[in-house]
């Protein structure tokens, strides 16, 4: 068995898993999950939401959902290399929930087109898409990773925000976004995990 095994599908925030397992150099078994009939997953994550993993360590199944908790439980447990430092561990956090939480949220709301009155963007986590957007830009206009000079796993959640933002045209293609994503699409890690969920994809398209 496999140290880990993941449920995904390719075109889902799994991406995000699978470049931080190749990030993390982990073992894992992958369990290909489809939107309507979605099997063992349902016992996994109630939600039915993808990814998740199951880590089978020390005679036990740990159970991770939400991709910036695997993304972090992924570097605790296989790639100590890829957490932050004493220095680093402000930055790296506070990235990591700013884009899981303010990041994600804004860009959800103008997706579909909910628009926050000004005199309730208190209630929001957000507050306005145009400042959390400005707030991330601000960030990585003069750094080449979350914390600095060096990669961290915090880079694989942040960075796929990015990207996924660039691909899509949910975030704007500011300079320091695009200078931060190329950096990290030359990572042989991104590349690996991204062919693979390309080739799934192109599989499943052809069978369509």
């Amino acid at each position: 068995m496999a140290e880990y095994t993941f449920f995904t599908n390719p075109m889902s925030r799994g991406q995000i898993a699978r470049w931080a397992l190749h990030e993390a150099g982990a073992d894992y078994e992958q369990v290909l999950v489809d939107w309507q009939a979605k099997g063992d997953l349902l016992a996994v994550n109630p939600m039915g939401k993808v990814p998740a993993i199951i880590h089978h360590h020390g005679g036990h199944d740990h159970v991770v959902t939400e991709a910036a908790a695997i993304c972090h439980y992924l570097a605790e447990m296989s790639a100590p290399g890829l957490l932050p430092r004493e220095h680093e561990k402000a930055d790296y956090f506070r990235w990591l929930f700013f884009a899981s939480g303010p990041l994600e949220q804004a860009v959800v709301a103008r997706a579909m087109g909910w628009e926050v009155p000004p005199e309730r963007e208190g209630m929001a986590g957000f507050g306005t898409f145009e400042r959390t957007v400005d707030a991330l830009d601000g960030w990585l206009a003069d750094r080449e990773f979350v914390c600095g000079g060096r990669f961290t796993m915090a880079d694989v959640y942040v960075g796929s925000a990015a990207d996924w933002g660039l691909q899509f045209g949910t975030l704007p293609a500011r300079p320091g976004f695009t200078a931060y994503v190329e950096r990290l699409r030359q990572r042989e890690a991104y590349r690996a995990g991204k062919a693979i969920d390309m080739a799934l994809i192109e599989k499943a398209q052809a069978k369509a």
